[in-house]
């Protein structure tokens, strides 16, 4: 799953709550700020594990920062090793 956040979502610390509520989940993936003042949010698992993941990044208080979410579905690739935040 792929989904790109836009809103006041860079300098608030969208990216390290993203880490931490990834901990709860079994999800692995990258998160990272995108030149366009987007957050770009990669994360495989199962789509149950994913849009539980989805959701509670919502409502962990980031949800009022975020003005709009594009999400994108593919298959996964197994290239991830846990939960990072790329800079």
């Amino acid at each position: 799953m792929q989904v790109l956040y836009s809103g006041r979502v860079q300098g608030v610390g969208f990216r390290y709550q993203s880490r931490r509520v990834a901990s709860g989940f079994e999800v692995t993936g990258v998160v990272r700020n995108l030149p366009d003042g987007r957050v770009e949010l990669i994360a495989e698992g199962t789509e149950e594990e994913l849009k539980a993941f989805r959701e509670s990044i919502r409502e962990c208080g980031l949800g009022p920062m975020i003005r709009d979410e594009q999400e994108l579905w593919s298959d996964p690739r197994n290239e991830f090793r846990g939960f990072e935040i790329v800079r």
